[in-house]
Order: structure tokens, then sequence, then C-alpha cells
């Protein structure tokens, strides 16, 4: 399936957000709802052909409340327009989003250009030039790893230094966790031992460090072939690591800074286009 010009594409997705305002008016349940979502996937679908992520992300919006329990139902009814109401904004920011990417890295023709620090799959297309910064207590080493990914013109996602905007912590965290790679911090903020060894403690990451941890190898998984990793470790110091994660190579958070090549090599095994002679400006 060929991909569409440009100002069709914008076209496509302009007469989809445009539509957002009147269905403010309506609810989840209406059949111009249901009418305007699956033309808005389908045109998502068709704009970006090779661009699987972009029919995922809008997969992901939530429209629907879906309580564990049910309270009464005028409370139920409230709770359902505000997860309609929130539906319908992601969309809007998401389709505003796909626009400024078509106007910014489309070329008239049907090519793609390029940012040269992008995330780019085994055919090349454009997936996303932010990583995320899974992080501890220790400030020192977040700060290290997010000023170096700058100098590499790669965008570092820190949870706490984005907006609230008045969501839930994990709201937050899914919302900010569309990336295209993960720095994960295991640092030796806390101490844990065995039930049956309890005055053996040893360090560990904070648990919100192994649980993010987990979440990025589902969410990002491997790609390709190859099945490149898209989730690095950055181990600090004598930390224990997660035992389900065993087997697989973590890198050295050292002093000398050695894991900074490391790093490289992954971002680029995963895609990235390095240019690596930034590693080494204003060092």
């Amino acid at each position: 399936m060929a991909r569409p010009s440009k100002a069709k594409a914008i076209e496509r997705l302009q007469k989809a957000l445009g539509k957002v305002p009147e269905l403010k008016e309506l609810s989840s349940d209406s059949s111009e709802f249901d009418k305007w979502y699956r033309d808005t996937r389908l045109a998502i679908e068709n704009t970006f052909v090779e661009h699987s992520t972009r029919v995922q992300e809008f997969d992901g919006i939530s429209f629907h409340w879906s309580p564990i329990v049910w309270g009464d139902g005028h409370e139920d009814e409230i709770y359902e327009r505000k997860y309609y109401l929130e539906g319908l904004q992601k969309s809007s920011s998401l389709l505003e989003s796909m626009i400024e990417e078509i106007e910014e890295y489309w070329e008239e023709e049907n090519g793609v250009r390029a940012s040269s620090n992008f995330l780019h799959q085994e055919d090349d297309t454009i997936i996303s030039n932010k990583v995320f910064i899974v992080h501890g207590h220790d400030e020192s080493a977040r700060e290290t790893v997010a000023r170096f990914l700058e100098k590499l013109q790669i965008e570092p996602i820190i949870l706490h230094e984005q907006p609230n905007e008045g969501r839930t912590i994990i709201e937050k965290f899914e919302d900010y966790a569309d990336v295209g790679f993960a720095v994960v911090l295991l640092t030796p903020d806390d101490v844990g031992a065995s039930k049956d060894r309890r005055d053996d403690l040893e360090p560990r990451a904070r648990q919100n460090v192994v649980f993010e941890l987990g979440f990025f190898i589902g969410k990002l998984g491997r790609i390709g072939k190859l099945r490149r990793s898209r989730v690095c470790t950055l181990v600090k110091g004598s930390v224990e690591t997660p035992s389900d994660y065993a087997g697989v190579g973590y890198t050295e958070l050292d002093d000398a800074g050695g894991w900074k090549t490391k790093l490289v090599d992954e971002l680029k095994a995963a895609g990235f286009v390095i240019d690596a002679n930034r590693m080494f400006k204003g060092a």
C-alpha cells in the first residue's frame, strides 16, 4: 500500500480532528462516535502505512470507564462522561502531533526526511527520538545520563519533570512511556533480604524501578530479525538485580564513563542514527 501525499495525509487527519468538538456534545454510545472512531483509525492506518505504532497509540486511548464495582447510576454516569471527554482530548492531542510530524518530517513527495537522531526500524521508518529514564533516588546518576543523551540530540524523558495535568501517577507514566527506548538505572537506594535471612541485607533498587523495568521489557520488547533490545540497564555499584532478568547483560555505570560507549552501541543496535563524535563534545 503506497503512502499518501503530504497534503492528502494532513487533510485526512485534520478531517478527523475537526469532528472532535461536536463529538463532545454526544456520548461514547452514539453512532456518530462509533463511525468517527472507525474512520479515524482507518485514516491513521492508511496514512502511516508503515507505522503500526501510530495505530497502537490510538488504540491505547480509552473512552470508556470500566469500574471494578458498579456504584450508583449517577456516579457511574459522571465517570463515564469524564473518561469519554478525556479520551477525546487525548485523541485531539495525538492527531495534532501526527499532523505536526507530517508537516515537519515528510517531504512533498512520498519520501520521509529523517532527523539525524531518530530511531529507525529495519525498513528505515521513523519511530521516536525519545528515551525514557527509569531512576530511583540517585539524582546524580539520573542527571549524568540525561545530559549525555541530550548531547547525542536525544530527548530524555524524566517523569517528574513532565506536567501532571490532573493525572494520577500511573496515568502520567503510561502517557509518557510512548518512547523508542528506555534506560533503566539500578542504583543501590534500598536494602532488602529474604524472610529466611532477615539479617543478610543487600542493596536493592527502588521498587518503582523494578516495576518500570518490567513494564518496558513488556512494552518495547525486541525488534527486528536479530531481536535487538530497546531497554538498556545501567547498574551502579553492588546492587541486587531481578532474577527474572538473569542472563541479560547489564552495563556498569562506572565513574570512568565506559558506559557511554556501551549505551551508544545499544542505541545504534536498536536503530537510532547517532553521530558518535557528539560523545566527546564538551567532555
